[in-house]
């Protein structure tokens, strides 16, 4: 794509070419061997359109009573892997205590010794979302269909780090104290409980005033009101740059944020194709049959 006007990728082959430029393997792995994790660290840690910004943006308020002064959530919670690709010093100062990370690496990788949050999301809503997200950012609109990105998502196999292996490898320590696991439709329902969840988690002071004002800032409405403070500014800056993108891309992180939108979004050979991975993959490994055993387990366990 270099020497040509700026555009956005037309295939899964280009898109493949364009995603390698922006993250290569030498940069992520500086990126991750320079965080130095404290035991009072949280590292926000879901796999892609799981719930990450809207977990940075609950801790972020909780630990600052509500500071906004910021042009990229990643900026005050800055994401470890991309740390070198977006010129942040993960050993600067932060805004609050405790520190507080994104991360979108599975348990067997992440650097070791902080306190890590996960929130699972059914593979079909988080694989719909993950589309239009890279849908006028990466990829052209209407260039690659829903059903050719989907079947890609679905069998990506990267080792670990794909959505099946982030979610064994997170599911596999879900006891471990410095985890806590939580689960986007919970989160949904209920709002000001996953926010208690994790202010209790990071031993962060909780009132009333301050339970309503993260309620505020963290709900749907806010977030897309202020969306151009989640929309990967730091991470387009670089696109822009190393990949020739346009310039009008559209990254906003803030989109519906409804559960089960994948109902009118994915064909029904899709979304049997993401039950079927699912009981190839997931199930012999946790025993849960289907999204909803793992979403009904997180209820119990909550309970």
């Amino acid at each position: 794509m270099d020497g040509n006007a700026p555009r956005r990728a037309r295939s899964l082959a280009e898109f493949g070419e364009v995603m390698g430029r922006l993250f290569t393997p030498a940069e992520i792995g500086a990126g991750t061997e320079s965080y130095r994790p404290r035991p009072s660290d949280v590292v926000i840690t879901p796999y892609g359109k799981c719930g990450t910004t809207w977990l940075q943006q609950i801790f972020h308020t909780l630990r600052t009573r509500g500071d906004f002064d910021f042009d990229d959530i990643s900026r005050v919670v800055p994401w470890i892997e991309t740390a070198k690709i977006a010129g942040v010093d993960l050993e600067g100062p932060q805004r609050a205590e405790p520190r507080g990370f994104k991360s979108h690496m599975p348990h067997d990788t992440i650097p070791k010794g902080a306190r890590y949050i996960v929130s699972f999301r059914d593979p079909k809503d988080a694989c719909v979302s993950m589309y239009r997200f890279m849908e006028g950012w990466f990829l052209e609109p209407g260039a690659v269909s829903m059903s050719e990105f989907a079947l890609n998502w679905i069998g990506r196999g990267a080792a670990k780090n794909d959505y099946w292996g982030h979610l064994q490898s997170w599911w596999a320590v879900r006891d471990d104290p410095s985890v806590l696991v939580l689960a986007y439709e919970r989160m949904n329902a209920d709002p000001e409980a996953a926010i208690r969840q994790v202010a209790a988690f990071c031993g962060l002071p909780l009132d009333d005033e301050l339970v309503d004002l993260t309620l505020e800032r963290s709900s749907l409405g806010f977030m897309l009101e202020h969306k151009d403070r989640f929309d990967d500014l730091l991470m387009r800056n670089a696109s822009e740059a190393r990949c020739n993108l346009p310039p009008d891309s559209d990254s906003a992180k803030v989109r519906k944020g409804v559960s089960g939108g994948h109902k009118t979004e994915l064909s029904a050979a899709i979304a049997q194709a993401i039950d079927d991975r699912w009981r190839e993959v997931v199930t012999p490994a946790t025993g849960l049959a289907d999204y909803p055993a793992l979403l009904a387990e997180i209820g119990r366990r909550g309970a």
